[in-house]
């Protein structure tokens, strides 16, 4: 009996550490690609030798007076699932960088570094590698970078097994840390903003990271397990899928982050993820202890106002878990300048409404009906 064909090894365990390195190097070189987004600026990175085992370095060096730093965490949760049904994950790095980036901006953050850790089943099954689908996600990785203004320190990828599991045969969950940092003169408590301010929408065309298990849930009952792959069920996922728009270069400028002037007076902004606009908003609201009326929102993408109508999901319970089109509000006293910034990022915004003195939040959809919402 030839023994070695019972032999254990660590790759007959399901960790093939030859291709964990191919990977590693694969978003390497899409890491140090994003490297150049801040060069010259505050997080630039050095690299004493260029191998993607070795050490980087950032430049913090000349920091102002008053600069404070923190770090924020998400990650891109069951949107992943949609990439995975289609078999294209070109997409996927804006919405993880969307979620820790867009959320540093929220306290007036600039963020500046991102690392992230690639949790998959198998970088192979059979005897076929997925390397393909990891150059995926890493050309993803470098435009999300230059939206967000960032520079990404890492790529590290791990190979876990059944500990990991999802659609199809390759298999992933991705999660990031954003390094951020600001004038602490400049960080936004929400104490500031006053009854009569403006409050502006920036437009989103999709789900974002937020409301996918609802989402899926519609799918799978109406159009069951392998929803995807029927006409209007590929149709769907590919609006699911659609990238998240990644606001954060834009609301940098808007207030200046660490060294620049701020193009305008913001007194708060709200990232609507989870909780919809009346959890987010509501929460950015409660320190001042006003209110805010929104009657000219953006209209909900065509994917939301389908999936609305397919489910008889209620006006209520919509607004409470997606975005409705409105990715990011803006509390200002200059709305115009909050407007022509973003236009300079290519992002639209418009005025969707104003705060008042009145506790809760009032919402005028785009079919007319008033929603009130307590945010106490």
């Amino acid at each position: 009996m030839n023994s070695m064909s019972n032999e254990i090894t660590y790759a007959s365990s399901g960790v093939d550490v030859q291709l964990g390195d191919d990977a590693s190097k694969v978003l390497y070189q899409a890491a140090k690609l994003t490297w150049e987004n801040r060069k010259g600026c505050l997080g630039e990175i050095f690299t004493p030798f260029d191998d993607f085992t070795g050490l980087r370095v950032v430049n913090v060096g000349s920091l102002p007076q008053g600069t404070v730093m923190c770090l924020g965490f998400d990650g891109v949760g069951t949107k992943v699932e949609i990439a995975e049904r289609l078999q294209k994950h070109d997409t996927v790095a804006y919405d993880l960088l969307a979620m820790v980036c867009d959320d540093a901006v929220v306290r007036g953050g600039e963020p500046v570094l991102v690392g992230s850790i690639l949790d998959v089943k198998a970088l192979s099954n059979d005897g076929t590698a997925y390397l393909d689908f990891v150059k995926q996600l890493a050309r993803g990785y470098i435009g999300a970078a230059k939206a967000a203004r960032v520079a990404i320190i890492n790529g590290e990828v791990a190979e876990l097994g059944v500990r990991v599991s999802g659609y199809g045969d390759f298999n992933y969950n991705w999660g990031a840390g954003c390094v951020w940092f600001a004038n602490r003169d400049r960080l936004l408590t929400g104490k500031e903003i006053l009854p009569g301010q403006y409050v502006v929408a920036l437009r989103e065309n999709g789900f974002r990271s937020n409301g996918l298990s609802l989402a899926r849930k519609i799918l799978q009952s109406k159009l069951g397990e392998r929803w995807h792959e029927c006409d209007k069920g590929r149709e769907y996922a590919s609006g699911i899928l659609m990238p998240s728009i990644i606001y954060s270069a834009a609301v940098t400028d808007m207030v200046g982050g660490v060294q620049g002037e701020p193009r305008a007076v913001v007194t708060g902004i709200a990232h609507i993820t989870g909780g919809g606009i009346p959890g987010k908003l509501g929460r950015v609201l409660k320190p001042s202890g006003f209110g805010a009326e929104l009657d000219s929102l953006f209209d909900p993408p065509v994917i939301m106002q389908e999936l609305k109508s397919l489910a008889n999901i209620r006006d209520e319970e919509a607004y409470k878990t997606w975005n409705m089109g409105n990715g990011m509000l803006i509390i200002t006293p200059e709305p115009q300048k909050v407007i022509d910034c973003a236009k300079n990022h290519n992002r639209e915004a418009k005025i969707a409404g104003r705060i008042v003195e009145k506790v809760g939040i009032t919402i005028k959809t785009n079919r007319g009906q008033i929603l009130n919402f307590s945010t106490v």
